[in-house]
């Protein structure tokens, strides 16, 4: 009995304290590891923006997709002319048996009132536009005003009711990897959305163009039909109208061009204050840098422009800017290429003030310049200005739009060259630029010319 109740004890003994090391060392490690392991945090219903919640925030476009797309219209166009078959169908059908031809594109309803930005080639060559809003109303449009040089166009509907509109946000503080959103109506699939990021700035596609192109590029997918449409940022702001893709095929390929919204604001508030677009003058000829300009001008800057000439009594010769001089950036924008420097002076007016740092003999310096109005406008593949008091005296002749470049290879062959004056258009005599800046290329049929001899000729584009 004794040898019994003496090992029940031991084996009590040694099971309370098996529990009691289990215990101490397990629970104790158990312990440890929860207070090292990460704790699930609370996030509170009334959520506020950091930093550390940016990434889910910047990934929900669904605020910016429902205040765009009640905004962003269908816009058709319909024309019984400007194609390159017109005088063929003028031939055999006459100028009344026209067929017509019927383009369509995207708008952004920029005011309650009506107002609305689109591309320039969406409603070139128009004998009628017709609006579709996102509820399937349909309007007649008016085109107020269209300017080819930045591919932007104005219309206006009327309407008693208040309509939905885009805000327009900062193109210039725009930074190259933020999301953006693309809306429009592409192969007529009303209210599309798509989404991507912006993957470069200040594009210019084609420096021969003559046009200034200032493009945002992006990889959010644009099609036929996108033109004219939105691009905004995740708060829905316009940030781009969307313009152009590159493509061998047609379709989107990951690249798509927007002009900047500053661009098209500054262009639609012109045509609405002014009826046409004010164009801002630095005065300075030149070239970007790179490497090859470097070593041509035998400058260590790779990078900024060039200053080979300056227009005298302009802005910046009068600011104190001179040859050889290197612009490294405007109001804090820096100058890599010509785009930053066209495309950026491109947002602003006659009379404002920009800031210029420039390098002269490898020091920096810094001034302020005036711009000055644009007495030029591109026409017809020509540069084309107004006549100085001084030119006119030398041609004997108080009408007229004088050839600073001629681009057009057709009218040079024929013998046009720099130093012409454009006398008359259609029979129709020419003095301003807004004359000749809307003027449609296809509804040319003659123009007559003053040569620097003083002889006079008339060029027919009709047969």
């Amino acid at each position: 009995m004794k040898s019994f109740i003496k090992t029940l004890s031991i084996a009590l003994s040694s099971a309370f304290l098996s529990i009691f090391i289990y215990d101490v060392y397990f629970n104790s490690a158990s312990t440890e590891n929860s207070d090292n392991s990460p704790k699930p945090k609370l996030i509170p219903t009334n959520f506020t923006y950091t930093s550390s919640n940016a990434a889910a925030e910047l990934t929900d476009f669904t605020i910016a997709a429902e205040k765009t797309v009640h905004a962003v219209v269908h816009v058709k166009n319909t024309s019984s002319s400007g194609t390159e078959l017109s005088d063929f169908y003028r031939y055999f059908y006459g100028d009344d048996e026209f067929p017509e031809r019927i383009g369509t594109g995207s708008g952004v309803i920029v005011s309650p009132n009506g107002y609305i930005i689109t591309n320039h080639h969406v409603i070139e060559n128009n004998s009628e536009i017709e609006i579709t809003t996102n509820d399937n109303k349909i309007y007649k449009a008016t085109v107020v005003g269209s300017d080819p040089s930045s591919d932007i166009a104005v219309l206006k509907i009327n309407t008693d009711q208040k309509l939905p509109y885009v805000f327009f946000g900062n193109s210039d503080t725009t930074k190259i990897g933020e999301w953006v959103l693309a809306v429009g109506n592409p192969f007529n699939l009303n209210s599309t959305v798509t989404a991507g990021i912006i993957s470069a700035k200040a594009r210019d596609l084609n420096q021969r163009d003559g046009k200034n192109e200032w493009y945002i590029q992006t990889d959010a997918a644009v099609n036929q039909g996108n033109s004219g449409g939105a691009l905004v940022n995740t708060r829905g702001e316009l940030i781009g109208i969307n313009t152009a893709i590159t493509s061998i095929s047609g379709g989107f390929v990951g690249y798509s061009f927007a002009v900047p919204s500053n661009v098209a604001r500054k262009v639609f508030e012109d045509i609405i204050e002014f009826g046409d677009v004010q164009q801002g003058l630095l005065g300075v000829m030149g070239q970007a840098l790179n490497s090859e300009m470097a070593e041509r001008y035998e400058v260590k800057e790779t990078e900024g422009f060039y200053i080979t000439d300056l227009e005298e009594g302009l802005g910046a010769d009068l600011a104190g800017l001179r040859p050889n001089d290197i612009i490294k950036s405007v109001d804090n924008i820096t100058i890599n290429k010509f785009a930053d420097l066209s495309g950026y002076l491109a947002s602003k007016r006659p009379g404002e003030n920009v800031n210029i740092v420039y390098n002269r003999n490898g020091e920096e310096n810094e001034v302020k310049v005036r711009l000055e109005k644009i007495n030029r406008a591109n026409f017809f593949l020509m540069e084309v200005r107004e006549l100085t008091p001084d030119q006119k005296k030398k041609y004997q002749t108080q009408q007229g739009l004088y050839i600073s470049n001629m681009n057009n290879r057709w009218l040079y062959q024929r013998g046009v060259d720099n130093g012409y004056i454009i006398l008359e258009i259609n029979n129709r005599e020419v003095n301003k630029l807004k004359e000749v800046r809307n003027l449609k290329v296809n509804d040319i049929e003659s123009i007559l010319f003053l040569k620097p001899s003083g002889e006079k000729e008339r060029i027919s584009l009709r047969y």
